[in-house]
């Protein structure tokens, strides 16, 4: 199957409201992801987190829209136009 390597950029505008789902749905998604970054700007109360994944068009899309569906937490994704083949 092809995969394709994708950033989802997302920013949580209430963190303390919206991170225990936010989490949730990450963990849902593990075998996906590659590697994950937060910064949090607590004297504004925003946390920007970006996720780096390989997967297929259908789970990363997935992942997006369950992260896009979490109230105060905007996402966009950028992906790859490169093909990866399965290694299995």
């Amino acid at each position: 199957m092809l995969k394709k390597i994708a950033v989802i950029s997302a920013i949580l505008d209430e963190p303390l409201m919206s991170q225990e789902q936010f989490n949730k749905v990450i963990a849902n998604f593990k075998g996906i992801i590659r590697g994950r970054m937060g910064i949090p700007f607590e004297e504004e109360g925003i946390s920007v987190v970006t996720i780096t994944v390989i997967g297929e068009i259908d789970e990363i899309n997935s992942l997006t829209g369950k992260l896009g569906n979490i109230p105060n937490v905007q996402v966009k994704t950028s992906i790859s136009k490169k093909d990866i083949k399965d290694k299995d």
